[in-house]
């Protein structure tokens, strides 16, 4: 079955998982497509774990203190550690696998896996309790590669 796919000015319409993939199909619903966005990137300075800057942006001055802000990335940070430290569970966890063809995986999660539920969940909460009520948004990580944190401004068209 082929889908086609129109044309709307120089936009191309998505399918419906298309539109998924690209992150508007999350729980609790997407930022709309044509709202101003900023871009927390990543912080290389020690190396190439997963870690995010906590330089403030200007474009939030006037929506979240500086506080609530720091607070969210530096516990993304701390969930992001815990993922990536090696353990004797994490080690036995690869030692398993590795003895099982890979094929535990099937029945169990992997310790990253786990540390990436708590993530969405402390997205989830975060945009319930500060980021939502203040016209933002913040997106998972994980739905843009774990690249950036986006937060999307909802009454801001884009520039």
């Amino acid at each position: 079955m082929r889908i086609k796919i129109a044309l709307n000015g120089n936009h191309a319409a998505l399918t419906p998982l298309e539109d998924m993939s690209a992150g508007r199909g999350q729980a609790g619903g997407g930022p709309p497509p044509n709202c101003q966005k900023v871009f927390i990137q990543r912080d290389y300075s020690e190396g190439t774990m997963v870690k995010f800057q906590l330089q403030f942006p200007t474009e939030l001055e006037s929506r979240l203190d500086r506080h609530s802000f720091e607070y969210t990335i530096i516990q993304l940070n701390r969930y992001f550690a815990e993922a990536e430290e090696a353990s004797c569970s994490t080690y036995c966890e690869g030692c398993l696998a590795c003895l099982t063809g890979y094929l535990i995986y099937i029945c169990t999660e992997t310790h990253y896996e786990k540390c990436l539920k708590k993530v969405a969940k402390f997205v989830s909460e975060q945009n319930d309790r500060v980021y939502k009520p203040r016209g933002l948004l913040l997106t998972d990580p994980t739905m843009r590669g774990l690249r950036l944190i986006e937060i999307s401004i909802l009454d801001r068209p884009a520039s």
